[in-house]
C-alpha cells in the first residue's frame, strides 16, 4: 500500500511562510496523483492543491491561488506545499493524499491514500 507522512507544520504569524512536506513510500511515487487538503475545526475538508504525475499540471483552490505552490520531487518521492503570505483563515490540519487516477483533482473522494496530517496555525 501507499504510505504518506506529512511534516513541516507549525505556528507562524500572519504574512509568514511555511513549507509542508509529504514523504511517500510503498509504491511508485511517479505514478501517483498527489494532493494537499486541509480541514479546520467545524468545517468540511477542502482541496487545497493537486499536482499531476509529471509535476507540470497544478490546480489550486481560489482561496490559496497565488500564495501556495504545490510541487513534487519524483526522484526523492516527496510532495511539497510552499505556503506564503499566510492568513489566519489558513489555520487547519493539512493532509497529503495520493491516488492512481490519471486526472488529478482536488476532490477528496478521488484519493484513497492519506497521511495523518500536520497542523498549521497562523496567528494574526
Amino acid at each position: 500500500q501507499v504510505q504518506l507522512v506529512e511534516s513541516g507544520g507549525g505556528s507562524v504569524q500572519a504574512g509568514g511562510s511555511l513549507r509542508l512536506s509529504c514523504a511517500v513510500s510503498g509504491d511508485s511515487y511517479s505514478n501517483l496523483c498527489m494532493g494537499w487538503f486541509r480541514q479546520a475545526p467545524g468545517k468540511e475538508r477542502e482541496g487545497v492543491a493537486a499536482v499531476a504525475r509529471d509535476g507540470n499540471k497544478n490546480t489550486y483552490a481560489d482561496s490559496v491561488a497565488g500564495r501556495f505552490t504545490i510541487s513534487r520531487d519524483n526522484a526523492e518521492n516527496i510532495l511539497y506545499l510552499q505556503m506564503n503570505s499566510l492568513k489566519p483563515e489558513d489555520t487547519a490540519m493539512y493532509y497529503c493524499a495520493a491516488a492512481f487516477g490519471y486526472y488529478c483533482s482536488r476532490n477528496a473522494r478521488s484519493y484513497p491514500y492519506w497521511g495523518q496530517g500536520t497542523q498549521v496555525t497562523v496567528a494574526s
